[in-house]
């Protein structure tokens, strides 16, 4: 009977402590719950989620990735220098979103439009429109955040090396 006892508590007692270390997983991941990011821009590019626990979506055109988990860092990668990428059976060159590099004006002579500005940077981000006006390329999806979201996204893109 007593092997019976330190048996149950045993099992119990794993239960419980997976049960913390999930929950402290949870609150890692979660806006509210405290965050393992140094900033708000920080947590909006790797999760697509705000601290202030504002809604922020996106919108890749005729529906697709609504509401879902594409995150800045999926195509950018986590240092912002993009890269080539697949997606959906396609393989797309994703350009660098480095603050640095968008409004170098190396960068305009690269391209065929002038060096991004904080304004043209948030409309590339929420209409999808480079500082010509032309539209950016498919697979970019036009983003919906708050202004206060967009600017820490913003100040994080420039603290990108």
């Amino acid at each position: 009977m007593n092997q019976e006892k330190t048996r149950w508590w045993l099992v119990v007692g794993s239960g419980v402590l997976v049960g913390l270390v999930l929950a402290a997983c949870v609150a890692l991941t979660l806006p509210w719950g405290g965050s393992r990011f140094a900033s708000n821009g920080e947590q909006i590019y790797f999760t697509a989620t705000s601290q202030r626990g504002t809604p922020i979506s996106s919108d890749m055109g005729m529906g697709m990735m609504r509401g879902g988990r594409m995150t800045c860092a999926s195509c950018h990668g986590p240092d912002g220098r993009g890269g080539r990428v697949q997606m959906m059976m396609q393989v797309f060159e994703v350009p660098d979103i480095r603050y640095q590099t968008l409004t170098s004006e190396e960068h305009g002579e690269e391209m065929e439009h002038e060096a991004f500005t904080d304004d043209t940077i948030k409309q590339a981000i929420t209409e999808g429109i480079e500082p010509n006006g032309e539209s950016l390329d498919w697979p970019m999806p036009r983003w919906s955040m708050s202004d206060e979201d967009l600017d820490d996204l913003i100040e994080f893109l420039k603290a990108l090396n």
